[in-house]
């Protein structure tokens, strides 16, 4: 058994949760039992995943994508409230983190996906704020083309072939990545140079904008690129505090 204060204090404080302006609060969303022995993670707070995590009686689901989003208080309509009701039910908790789990240096889910592309020198990338929400890097010697950086990022991404615009260099020697919703980080790894830029989500503007750029644009899925960071996040605390965790895979096509 586990404190869940302490697990939420843990997790606020390694992914300095407070400190980014975000489009919702990070942390602690919905409060459950006092001491948690099974944590389900996944990437959104649906009800597919609540429902698998009251199966296993689970006292912390923790997510990337939570319930409130906003700064106001939301009405609660019938799917929300069925999501609640789940949790309430089972006295389950919700624990969310977005932006944080995005930019961390060493779990977040760019700074994961470049190291699994293989990438060295990793520098942060994206500012948004004060704060950097994504990833780059670097390959080695003359670099590798572009059917290999699509082939690692469809490997570390869930296998799913990547949507591809082959607008800039054969050999990539560098490249940006802004998991999730991050095409308009576009323009900004334009400016800076980079030979290819990886997101989620393809905006319209982007084939275009990648050709004139001269830059390779990798659309690997929104969900795809955002299990990384959760899963890590419940292995660490699973390991710190004794718990049992499972990451609860819902493929999503976007």
């Amino acid at each position: 058994m586990a404190n869940l204060e302490e697990i939420v204090n843990y997790c606020d404080e390694l992914l300095d949760a407070q400190s980014f302006d975000d489009y919702c609060p990070n942390g602690l969303q919905v409060p459950g039992r006092s001491d948690v022995s099974m944590i389900i993670s996944g990437v959104s707070a649906s009800l597919e995943l609540f429902e698998q995590a009251a199966e296993l009686d689970a006292g912390l689901v923790l997510v990337h994508h939570g319930l409130i989003w906003g700064r106001a208080p939301s009405v609660i309509d019938r799917a929300a409230r069925r999501r609640l009701e789940l949790l309430f039910d089972r006295d389950c908790s919700l624990l969310a983190y977005h932006l944080p789990l995005d930019g961390h240096a060493e779990i977040g889910n760019n700074a994961l996906i470049a190291a699994a592309l293989g990438c060295d020198r990793q520098q942060p990338f994206g500012q948004l704020g004060s704060k950097t929400i994504g990833a780059s890097g670097s390959f080695g010697g003359d670099g590798i083309t572009l059917e290999e950086l699509a082939a690692r990022t469809a490997a570390t991404c869930g296998g799913r072939e990547p949507l591809v615009f082959d607008g800039g260099p054969e050999q990539i020697r560098s490249v940006a990545v802004v998991s999730g919703a991050g095409s308009p980080y576009l323009d900004a790894a334009i400016k800076a140079g980079f030979d290819a830029f990886i997101t989620g989500e393809p905006a319209e503007r982007v084939m275009n904008e990648s050709r004139e750029g001269e830059i390779n644009f990798i659309a690997a899925g929104h969900y795809a690129t955002e299990t990384l960071g959760v899963q890590r996040l419940g292995e660490l605390i699973a390991e710190r505090f004794g718990v049992s965790h499972k990451f609860v895979d819902i493929p999503n096509p976007i």
